[in-house]
């Protein structure tokens, strides 16, 4: 197997990983009494974010290989996810986690190890690819699209599979066995992190480098605060952080939400298609996603970064808005598709030429601290913050009955949408982008 396609494989399971439960744990969550804590699982992982992928990287740079790490990572990942598959398992499909604490706990120290995870992947391809004399521009982003591929159909897979005690099954209809009901969803997530760990001892060495004395300040990335010196930097990364607070809303609420039209007294509604294959219609949104990235280069060079982050904004608006008005029936479910279709604007637009544009702005000494500050301000502050405010909304609206969440999502969709178009409107009158651009 040549180097590109060992990297795909590297790149799929990554993914695949976190697409096995990242979209549709809420709905187990809510079965299992603990939809008022959905929010907090979701800011675990920004939480985390802040600090973990910084630690594991020095550990990287200075005593453990990179692809050793990202084994030894998904190791102690996978162990927790499938110890959290166990205890759910234990305590039995539709019952009340008796011991929240001790699930929780479990949850977070997989989410530790594995948050990590997505640099040290980036950090071996970067390596094996120039070790080999290939392109990080041009050969990277092909291998690093099959992740989305992985992504996506460990989404579909975990929407359709069921298990009910007898014997497994694949199926689009009503079953409330599927995967993105019950434990088994950390099951597969599980299982795909300990096959990443053994297959990371198959790839290529990646040999640490000797690399200039850094203070812990140079280390830990606080260089990059002093480009809150310049306002038009200040505003970015704060906007940054404004916008960051939608980037896991959905993923927390989007699965709950389609799943909850099954508790309809509309039998036509409770039995769709959109409401019994939440985490297929919301996997939509990572197709959009990778389709997106394609469209950046044109956007950024004809229209500068201004205009792309209000187009991101303007497609966050979207995306809520047009879910509190869709229905999982035709022509709402319509709605619902085209909401899955703005995401990949919605995030790419953001994240991607976020990067490109902190990438253009920098000093070179600081690029990577001010990518690092980027992560923070947006995967970090801004999505824990967002998350739990989210939960705050859904908690006051909504109701977890029957194992599903019902009440006013109207109401939730429409605040989402009324807060992303304040950031777009403050964005367009506070930040002025160099004229140059």
């Amino acid at each position: 197997m040549n180097l590109k396609a060992r990297l795909i494989v590297m790149n799929f399971l990554e993914f695949a990983a976190w697409g096995a439960y990242l979209t549709c744990m809420g709905n187990y969550l809510a079965k299992s009494g603990m939809g008022p804590q959905i929010s907090w699982f979701y800011a675990i992982q920004g939480i985390v974010s802040i600090f973990m992928p910084t630690l594991v990287g020095i550990v990287a740079d200075k005593w453990i290989q990179p692809q050793r790490l990202l084994g030894l990572c998904h190791l102690l990942a996978g162990i927790f996810m499938l110890a959290l598959c166990g205890y759910g398992y234990s305590v039995g499909l539709g019952n009340e986690i008796p011991n929240k604490a001790l699930f929780i706990g479990l949850y977070t120290l997989s989410v530790a190890f594995y948050m990590p995870t997505v640099a040290l992947s980036n950090t071996t391809a970067f390596t094996l690819l120039k070790k080999h004399g290939l392109s990080t521009v041009t050969d990277f982003p092909p291998i690093r699209v099959f992740g989305t591929v992985g992504f996506i159909l460990t989404m579909v897979f975990v929407n359709c599979a069921a298990y009910d005690g007898n014997g497994f099954s694949f199926t689009f209809s009503q079953n409330d066995f599927k995967f993105q009901y019950t434990y088994m969803q950390f099951f597969v997530s599980g299982l795909l992190s300990i096959f990443l760990f053994l297959y990371s001892f198959t790839l290529p060495e990646c040999k640490l480098e000797k690399k200039p004395a850094q203070s812990i300040s140079q280390r830990l990335g606080l260089d990059a605060f002093k480009l809150f010196k310049t306002r038009r930097m200040a505003l970015f990364f704060i906007f940054s952080a404004l916008l960051g607070m939608s980037l896991q809303v959905t993923n927390g609420y989007a699965g709950p939400f389609i799943t909850s039209f099954k508790a309809s007294a509309d039998a036509l509604v409770a039995n769709s298609f959109a409401a019994n294959n939440a985490t297929l219609l919301t996997s939509i949104s990572q197709v959009s996603e990778a389709v997106c990235i394609l469209m950046i280069p044109f956007f950024m060079k004809r229209y500068g970064i201004k205009i792309v982050m209000l187009i991101a904004m303007a497609a966050w608006v979207l995306r809520f808005g047009l879910f509190g008005i869709g229905s999982p029936t035709m022509p709402g479910v319509l709605l619902f598709i085209f909401s899955c279709v703005v995401y990949g604007v919605a995030f790419d637009f953001f994240n991607v030429s976020g990067g490109i544009f902190v990438d253009q702005e920098c000093d070179p000494s600081i690029k990577a601290s001010a990518q690092g500050m980027f992560m923070l301000m947006t995967n970090g502050l801004g999505a824990t913050i967002g998350t739990l405010s989210a939960g705050a909304v859904v908690n006051h609206f909504c109701t977890n009955e029957g194992g599903y969440i019902v009440g006013n999502w109207q109401a939730c969709w429409f605040i989402f949408a009324a807060y992303a178009l304040v950031v777009f409107l403050a964005f367009a009158f506070m930040f002025k982008p160099k004229k140059v651009e």
